[in-house]
């Protein structure tokens, strides 16, 4: 078994939003596959990362540096705790807000064991001076350290123990290419099936000794949006109603109006997600309408609509982006049961 190493924070004392053991792990480590033949779905990146671990294995080298990205929930850090275990290394996790300065990453580096692998997490929020000092640390092993300042400066020059560098973000393209080419491995995690969310469900709640029929595990993954952490909570949602309300039997209406209380409909969409096409519905008219427009009239951060709202909403065919703003598509008027303008008050793209 792999030796797992949590370091938390930096070097100076961070408040709790910037614990690495706050943002890198689930509520419950009990639902996280420890394996990587464990990992439901995702067939096609664990085929190609098998390879790459199998091959480092065989030469006994360190795996090449790995760059994991795609939306949140789809078990980037599963990924990233799970292939050191295969390699047997020691793993030490941090996160990108947590590396302020290069000094906070520096004990990551030298402290590092042969072989062993650092897991960054949200990498793309790295500092530039920090990015910097890993071009060196990633290519060479090597490590630059500047010691004062002017004309009496000098260069030291230290020498590390291979390692591999696993990074993982939600925004790739918001990485340097400099950074982002130095990752030999990079792979794009996509959303899971609803067959392959049901057998989430099923698994996870045999976990948590849950007792669930394959209808209800079926209901929970259909509102869970392709996504396993999104699956968990309805889980333990429904699992905690069961409790309190059903004497902890499981059932398919147990399961609905579990979910019915949590807003959560029968396409995942929750309390947010329907203010927010009502509000371009019926205020706006069905568009197209700004972002900020709809944020102001919601008294919502557009930041928030933007990040978590609105990319369900285009994934699932509710709303379009134009360069003109929002504009509803027939399928939100149909869900939330209004009925859709004329032909001749229709916006384009409708």
């Amino acid at each position: 078994m792999a030796r797992e190493t949590v370091l938390g924070g930096s070097s100076d004392d961070d408040d709790d939003g910037d614990r690495p053991d706050k943002q890198s792990q689930d509520d419950d480590p009990r639902l996280r596959p420890q394996r990587m033949w464990e990992i439901v779905g995702q067939r096609e990146v664990y085929e190609r990362i098998s390879i790459a671990v199998d091959a480092a294995s065989k030469r006994q080298e360190p795996m090449g540096h790995v760059l994991l990205d795609g939306p949140p929930g789809l078990g980037k850090t599963t990924f990233a705790l799970c292939i050191p275990r295969e390699l047997d290394v020691a793993v030490r996790v941090t996160t990108a807000a947590a590396l302020r300065s290069p000094r906070d990453l520096v004990p990551y580096l030298t402290n590092a064991e042969e072989g062993s692998v650092l897991f960054i997490d949200e990498i793309h929020r790295l500092p530039h001076a920090v990015e910097e000092y890993l071009y060196p640390a990633m290519e060479d092993f090597r490590l630059d350290v500047v010691l004062g300042e002017g004309v009496n400066a000098r260069t030291l020059n230290i020498s590390l123990k291979p390692f591999t560098l696993i990074g993982a973000t939600t925004r790739a393209g918001m990485l340097t290419a400099p950074l982002r080419d130095r990752f030999q491995v990079r792979e794009h995690l996509d959303f899971y099936s609803l067959d392959e969310l049901t057998e989430i469900v099923i698994r996870n709640a045999n976990k948590l000794s849950l007792p669930i029929d394959g209808e209800s595990a079926t209901e929970i993954a259909r509102r869970s949006r392709g996504t396993p952490r999104i699956a968990n909570n309805h889980l333990r949602w429904v699992r905690d109603y069961a409790e309190s309300k059903a004497d902890g039997e499981v059932s398919v209406d147990v399961t609905h109006a579990a979910l019915k209380m949590a807003q959560v409909d029968e396409l995942g969409l929750g309390r947010l997600d329907r203010q927010y096409l009502k509000t371009l519905i019926e205020v706006f008219g069905g568009g197209p309408s700004g972002l900020e427009s709809i944020a102001h009239t919601m008294n919502i951060a557009p930041d928030t609509l933007e990040d978590e709202i609105e990319p369900y909403l285009l994934r699932i065919g509710m709303v379009v982006r134009t360069s003109r703003g929002r504009i509803a598509k027939r399928r939100a008027f149909e869900h939330l049961n209004i009925a859709p303008p004329a032909d001749d008050e229709q916006p384009s793209l409708f």
